[in-house]
């Protein structure tokens, strides 16, 4: 039962982003509505994170295959002419997510080690 209130949560999150795509003229996807409805939710502390901790990891651990449908997609759809160009820009911005990925990891770690030294 636990489950179900926090994919709840999400859920009632991301439908109300989807709400706002529908009502505001921009050009923004209602899941990102939905993601910052919930950073602020969990800023505010309106939500705390254990109310969505077990749901939030499940979700985060099969991410990856939520692509699969889509890359499948893109393949069905696109000719093989295009298949250079998108193999150059998967590995470029592949690269790049992992540099920015690892550096803000050493930040982080730098961060938390200067925050420890100091309470010391």
């Amino acid at each position: 039962m636990k489950i179900v209130r926090q994919f709840s949560i999400i859920t009632l999150l991301a439908l109300i982003g989807e709400g706002l795509h529908y009502l505001i003229p921009l050009p923004v996807p209602g899941s990102i509505y939905g993601m910052l409805l919930l950073l602020i939710a969990l800023c505010l502390k309106i939500i705390k994170p254990e109310q969505i901790r077990e749901t939030a990891s499940f979700l985060i651990e099969i991410m990856p295959m939520m692509f699969i449908p889509a890359a499948v997609g893109l393949l069905e759809s696109g000719n093989t002419a295009d298949l250079v160009p998108m193999l150059i820009i998967i590995v470029v911005s592949t690269a790049l997510v992992f540099g920015a990925s690892g550096l803000v990891t050493q930040a982080v770690i730098r961060a938390e080690k200067k925050s420890k030294e100091e309470q010391v």
